[in-house]
């Protein structure tokens, strides 16, 4: 693992410390350009926004589209706090990037890796170097905080 792998994802949790704030499932995404830029940043606002589609991936690779006036965002890397699901992995693809770092796997619904592979599967156009565990517990960390505190407020 790179240090500038662990760099831009402390700023992905950033991100998912504002989503937790907010009270949104505190996943954080990061998207940086070949040269270290970072282009877009972007948190979990599915329950603010009341928008499905508002992941933090999607977030951040909307922002970075709009920014640069082209959806293919060739030779980035999008950083992210946890596994993306199938819409998040499929979108990485759609915008072409080059690589996809994650924290922490997700089991359940993890599209990288855990449950399907989509940025490396061979039927697509665009294949994706994907690289998993980085600050993997501190990923994993603030999700289980999260989802700990939200089961403790919730009457029963």
């Amino acid at each position: 693992m790179s240090t500038s792998d662990e760099t831009y994802m402390h700023l992905a949790l950033e991100e998912a410390g504002e989503a937790f704030r907010k009270g949104e499932v505190p996943v954080g995404a990061v998207l940086v350009g070949g040269d270290g830029t970072v282009l877009a940043r972007g948190h979990n606002l599915t329950v603010t926004g009341s928008d499905p589609t508002a992941h933090a991936e999607i977030l951040a690779l909307r922002r970075a589209a709009v920014s640069s006036g082209n959806e293919r965002l060739c030779g980035t890397t999008l950083y992210v706090t946890v596994e993306p699901c199938c819409m998040c992995a499929g979108a990485a693809v759609w915008a072409r990037i080059k690589r996809l770092v994650y924290g922490a796997a997700d089991p359940k619904s993890g599209a990288a890796g855990s449950l399907y592979r989509i940025p490396e599967d061979e039927r697509l156009n665009h294949r994706i170097e994907v690289r998993d565990g980085v600050l993997e517990e501190q990923c994993r960390e603030i999700m289980q905080r999260f989802f700990r505190e939200r089961r403790a407020s919730s009457p029963r």
